[in-house]
């Protein structure tokens, strides 16, 4: 613990398990005694901590802290109802004030990455339907949102798991979203997509532990604030979000969201500096959007800024990208302060390191109604291969993976399209590897292998 600074040092028993341990608090910011607690990765390899006159201070918020996981392990883990799937209902009882998709959006994104939101009203009540990218996020916001009221004494959250696995989007407009498909027209006006019936959604007559987390842990929404609305993190289910509106009384507002993204720019750290390339970044990135530019810092090397083609995409790639290992390293993406990424002036030292991919052919989202946006899964070890010849077979496609330095674990082509195949490599990180190493690689015959990541396993 650093004395007087407010800071502490932890290690943890591996890499993977600090990687674990950032990825889970990043959205969902823990509290030691109504106090945050932000956790982010050291430079320092290893802590010593012999000799020193504060051990019994350092322990006592080791075993805080490891209360805290401990006791957020169970609520993510054990008590996930088996079956459960990432698609929420929500009602808004007590509708005073609207709530637009987007205060949704901000609400539910503090408890993982969410995909696709749909509202309409239903029996005169104001509702929702909500898909995540994990079982695991729809669990933790349930558990901590329902009975939750948006506003002081209104606006209350009413939230249950729905059976439909996935939810089908035809608009994007202020009735209905789908994140992962910029492509969608902006028609208004669609019916609802899931018919109630009672007990269609969740589990009748079965009432789920309100969470409340471990000792001396709290799970606050982390709203930003937005022009005139104060708004405090809640302690454990049943309270309130309570926005504070400062108008004068008698006026209605809608409060002023800022957590929806809107730059389009990324911060990438603790880069490899000797294994890195703007190629490298553009593939990689360009897995979950469209990279219009990427600079690599020239006085600092572990750091670049890849541009998207529009802040959902930038989004993406940071729940999706954000604590993978790369070439080494634990790769960090955040949202830029840059608008933009500045071309150099011809003749710079560091023109190398800055690429323009505007008018790239590789770019996977360009074409509208591509299967491309329904087809964006996090970094496994699975890899999806398509556009590959008839003449290649599988001892083909195992040597060009093997020849350049990775481990197959198996193989196997698609039964009734041998174009597209799928190949398990060793690791996560390889599999990283190997799309950026072999993505457009040239197989003959005019076809270009493409690489993306699969939910599927051989």
């Amino acid at each position: 613990m650093l004395k007087g600074k407010s800071q502490a040092f932890l290690e943890m028993a591996s890499e993977e398990a600090a990687i674990t341990m950032v990825n889970y608090y990043t959205p969902s910011t823990p509290y030691l005694r109504s106090q945050p607690v932000y956790i982010q990765y050291s430079n320092h390899r290893e802590l010593k901590t012999d000799n020193l006159p504060n051990q019994a201070g350092a322990q006592a918020a080791l075993q805080a802290m490891n209360a805290a996981q401990s006791g957020n392990v169970a609520a993510t883990s054990g008590l996930v109802p088996e079956g459960q799937g990432c698609v929420l209902r929500v009602i808004v009882d007590n509708l005073i004030f609207p709530v637009s998709l987007d205060a949704l959006y901000q609400i539910f994104s503090r408890f993982g990455c969410v995909l696709k939101i749909i509202t309409f009203t239903k029996n005169n009540q104001f509702q929702a339907l909500l898909q995540y990218a994990e079982p695991m996020n729809a669990y933790n916001a349930k558990m901590a949102l329902d009975g939750q009221s948006v506003f002081s004494a209104c606006c209350t959250l009413r939230i249950d798991f729905s059976r439909l696995s996935s939810l089908k989007v035809k608009y994007n407009n202020d009735k209905s979203r789908d994140f992962t498909r910029l492509d969608l027209p902006s028609g208004y006006g669609q019916p609802p997509p899931e018919p109630y019936a009672g007990g269609a959604f969740g589990t009748p007559n079965t009432i789920y532990p309100s969470y409340a987390g471990a000792p001396g842990f709290v799970p606050p929404t982390g709203f930003a604030q937005g022009v005139g609305f104060s708004v405090p993190p809640f302690h454990g289910a049943g309270g309130s979000l309570t926005f504070t509106s400062a108008v004068p009384p008698g006026q209605m507002t809608t409060p002023v969201f800022t957590g929806v993204p809107v730059n389009s720019v990324l911060l990438v750290s603790n880069l490899n500096p000797e294994a890195i390339t703007p190629y490298g970044l553009f593939i990689l990135f360009g897995v979950y959007g469209d990279v219009l530019r990427v600079k690599i810092m020239f006085k600092k090397k572990e750091n670049a800024l890849v541009q998207m083609a529009n802040a959902t995409q930038a989004q993406l790639a940071i729940s999706y990208l954000n604590g993978q290992r790369l070439y080494g390293r634990v790769l960090q993406a955040t949202f830029s302060k840059h608008p933009t990424v500045q071309l150099p002036r011809e003749g710079e030292e560091e023109q190398g390191l800055t690429k323009d991919y505007s008018n790239s052919p590789l770019h996977r989202f360009k074409k509208p109604g591509s299967k491309n946006f329904q087809n964006i899964f996090p970094p496994s070890a699975t890899l999806h291969l398509s556009n590959i010849p008839p003449s290649v077979t599988v001892d083909n496609m195992k040597n060009l993976f093997a020849s350049t330095g990775f481990t197959v674990k198996a193989f196997r082509f698609f039964q009734k399209n041998n174009k597209m195949a799928l190949i398990q490599l060793a690791s996560v990180e390889e599999a990283i590897h190997a799309l950026i190493e072999l993505h457009n690689h040239d197989l003959g015959e005019n076809h270009n292998l493409r690489v993306s990541f699969s939910k599927s396993t051989i």
